[in-house]
């Protein structure tokens, strides 16, 4: 099984530097063309700006943006107050930091909020420029801890049911071939691939046994596929101007921006490669990597027990 982990730093590398920080996303409402042209001017350098001029708006550019990292909304607006707006983006995007203008004094209504977790911190009206920026630096902050917090709680939930699928298969009685769709599914999921392929392998070759999950690409005559199979070492190809995709593969036409294929060895025998497939999905973090590559090793004992 330790040929899952030869190359694994450089597949690692080849990933994680393909990735640009983007800009952190921003929502500004106020109903106030002026105030919400000067917050745009304001933080546009650093991020991603979204200006709406009510509640009703911006719960629209939400609805087709969906997350970001901070709202910023002033207090009276017609319609809909701030709270009130802002109280009704807490259950879609709970990790969202909220601030709120307002030249009023609406103790009750900024108590309220504040007590129940809807807004971070309020502002009155004429902010300060610098008092502004710092309060919005120190709220995309927050929403980075508070991203990686969930993020880590759901890839430990994850992790937890792939590991009992794994095990639950590993021991049961099923044959080889009714091993492999379960396990496509399960490490699929666990790594929000938008496909995903367990391959039996015999005498070199790819068997006719086949686990999928999704809509992953048909790996029969995949570069990729062929080398992890003649050389045993974890292969990654990454979309970029300096990486086409391979000669004769789907890749462009189905939009696949990373393939990560693992040969699955049980002592000195490959049983199976593993096939993984990201599209429309976020690509693996280096620590989601580490990860695939212990649940691959994890699903050739499974393997094994079935043969």
């Amino acid at each position: 099984m330790n040929t899952l982990l030869a190359g694994l730093d450089d597949v690692t590398r080849q990933i994680t530097s393909m990735d640009r920080k983007k800009k952190p996303k921003m929502l500004v409402v106020d109903d106030e063309p002026d105030n919400l042209d000067l917050l745009y001017r304001t933080f546009r350098r650093d991020f991603r700006v979204f200006k709406a001029d009510s509640g009703i708006s911006a719960l629209e550019v939400l609805s087709e943006e969906g997350e970001v990292a901070v709202i910023i909304s002033d207090q009276r607006m017609p319609e809909m107050k701030g709270t009130e707006f802002l109280s009704k983006t807490v259950p879609d995007f709970p990790d969202t930091v909220r601030i709120i203008l307002t030249g009023f004094t609406d103790v009750e209504d900024l108590v309220d909020a504040i007590n129940s977790g809807q807004v971070y911190k309020y502002i009155t009206k004429p902010w300060d420029p610098n008092e502004l920026k710092v309060v919005v630096d120190r709220a995309a902050e927050t929403y980075d801890l508070l991203k990686q917090r969930t993020e880590q709680l759901q890839r430990a939930e994850e992790q937890a049911k792939l590991l009992s699928i794994i095990a639950d298969v590993s021991q049961s009685a099923m044959e080889f071939a009714q091993c492999l769709d379960p396990l496509a599914a399960a490490l699929g999921e666990s790594f929000s691939a938008d496909g995903c392929v367990v391959r039996q392998v015999q005498a070199g070759q790819l068997g006719g046994a086949e686990g999928r999950h999704d809509q992953p690409v048909a790996i029969d005559s995949d570069p990729l596929v062929q080398t992890a199979i003649a050389s045993g070492k974890t292969q990654v190809w990454v979309n970029s101007p300096s990486t086409p995709p391979p000669e004769g593969t789907p890749y462009q036409e189905t939009g696949l921006q990373l393939h990560l294929v693992l040969p699955l060895h049980y002592r000195d025998q490959l049983l199976a490669v593993l096939s993984l497939q990201w599209g429309r999905s976020p690509k693996p973090s280096e620590e989601e990597i580490h990860l695939i590559h212990l649940a691959a090793q994890q699903t050739v004992l499974a393997l094994a027990a079935a043969s």
